[in-house]
């Protein structure tokens, strides 16, 4: 069947032994076939049309490329605007029609968005054409924005759609912000120079008329100096009076990555041509001193402000910023210890570096992990990993710390829990200093006290050891001399006998 019409709609039967369904579209040639046996007996077939009512057979026509009509010259911020109206030809059945910006789907809002679809029928050929309408309240951001619309319709292999040509509107909106910029060849601007100002807004379209007001010297009311009006985009200021001068340099700035340990000098100039004042900001805090880097540690990485303001012209500074980057290798530390219950042993890896090193946990020899491993708190490019195990023999545990610039391996021999070993004790976080501190003075003072005590002990031992001997050796000579004085008698009595 050739030259198929709008509006047929057909069944193929054969003596209601099979039914077939045909989708076809307008202009196309179609086949019906006939696949059933010719029964037994049969003399004859015949091609019957059915009722249109019982057996809906759809003839369809793919709808023309939407167009986007009326457009609007311009759309403008806070006002509801028709943009356009996207229209869809020659379809049957009718499609749906579908807004589109920067390829998203437009919703209805009131206010903001409002769409209305029209629908109409060609009764020569019963063919639809569909007109949606768009009204839009744009932002300052659609100024690029691409809108489109879309038609879906139903074809013989099911839901197609086309979409028609994007389109740009220039979006108008008032001037929020006004800039006045020195017109100069020359950097710098002494007294006695011709300046010329130029004025500009931020609108679209940019503003034409701009009114400067010059301020005048040689008229004044009540000691001020008047405000002259000049409607003018560009003005000239002949014979300037003192200009402040202001300007900083900040050497290095920017992003700046070095290595820990490094130096690194860092230098902010100020030229004024007034007093100005100067500090440093790190971090969104106020710094007391200026920035000096012979040994870069972690702590020292951050964002660094300096910044300068003239005293005697509100308003008037200049910031420059450096963002420093502290990096270093994985750096590890390993310490052990028995916990109270003897059958358990904490190992703890303690690492540093930057960027953060990723830590690994390898065990060689029989033993349980009674935990997962545990990391403290990152801070300052230090941060710790440990693990609870319950050896049953030797093994060694070995911790793996790598990052960007280097792997670090570091090996940790622990006994049984049946052995007592040595126990390595932990590095102390900065809480704990103090207490750290407290103990060691408590210790030294008790071992000098003991020292003391000791020599004391000795001084006075040594004194008595030799008052001692003095005093024998004064017993020794009065004996001596009573011994003495006896034989004399013995031999007086003698010689008197």
């Amino acid at each position: 069947i050739e030259h198929i019409h709008y509006f047929l709609f057909f069944s193929v039967s054969l003596l209601a032994l099979g039914l077939y369904t045909v989708n076809a579209v307008y202009g196309d040639t179609i086949t019906m076939p006939c696949r059933l046996e010719v029964p037994d007996g049969l003399m004859f077939g015949k091609w019957k049309y059915v009722s249109i009512y019982l057996y809906p057979i759809y003839v369809l026509e793919q709808p023309s490329q939407p167009e986007i009509l009326h457009q609007a010259d311009f759309l403008e911020t806070e006002k509801l605007k028709m943009l356009g109206e996207c229209v869809v030809r020659d379809s049957y059945p009718e499609g749906n029609v579908t807004w589109y910006k920067n390829g998203r789907v437009l919703q209805p809002v009131e206010e903001v968005v409002v769409i209305n679809l029209r629908k109409v029928e060609n009764r020569s050929t019963g063919l639809f054409t569909m007109t949606s309408s768009l009204q839009y309240m744009p932002t300052k951001e659609d100024a690029n924005a691409k809108f489109t619309c879309i038609v879906t319709y139903y074809g013989p292999s099911g839901q197609k759609t086309v979409q028609s040509e994007p389109v740009v509107f220039d979006v108008h909106y008032p001037t929020e912000k006004v800039t006045i910029r020195v017109l100069s060849q020359s950097s710098t601007i002494k007294e006695g120079d011709n300046v010329t100002l130029k004025c500009s807004g931020n609108g679209n379209p940019p503003p034409q008329e701009f009114l400067f007001y010059i301020p005048v010297i040689t008229f004044s009311f009540l000691g001020k100096p008047m405000l002259w009006p000049r409607h003018s985009e560009i003005t000239i200021l002949t014979n300037v009076l003192c200009v402040p001068d202001l300007d900083l340099q900040l050497t290095p700035s920017g992003e700046v990555t070095k290595q820990i340990g490094e130096a690194l000098p860092v230098s902010c100039t100020i030229s004024s041509s007034r007093n100005a004042t100067v500090f440093w900001i790190k971090d969104n805090t106020r710094m007391k001193t200026s920035p000096s880097f012979s040994s870069l540690q972690y702590q020292d990485a951050g964002n660094y402000i300096c910044e300068t303001t003239l005293q005697e012209v509100e308003g008037l500074k200049k910031r420059k910023t450096l963002k420093l980057i502290v990096e270093g290798k994985p750096q590890i530390k390993m310490t052990k210890k028995t916990n109270t219950n003897k059958m358990s042993k904490t190992v703890v890896c303690h690492v540093e570096g930057f960027p953060k090193p990723a830590v690994q946990w390898t065990v060689t020899g029989s033993g349980s992990l009674i935990n997962k491993t545990e990391e403290t708190k990152y801070v300052n490019g230090k941060f710790s990993s440990k693990i609870i195990i319950a050896p049953e023999e030797n093994v060694t545990l070995t911790c793996i710390a790598e990052n960007q610039l280097e792997r670090t391996v570091t090996s940790l021999n622990v006994s049984a829990i049946s052995i007592p070993e040595y126990d390595e004790p932990e590095d102390r976080n900065d809480d704990n200093s103090e207490k750290v501190n407290d103990q060691a003075k408590l210790i030294v003072g008790i071992v000098v006290g003991l020292l003391l005590v000791a020599l004391v002990a000795g001084v006075v031992y040594w004194l008595y050891v030799k008052k001692s001997k003095t005093a024998s050796k004064h017993v020794d000579k009065d004996l001596g001399n009573i011994e003495e004085n006896k034989k004399l008698e013995e031999n007086n009595h003698k010689s008197e006998t």
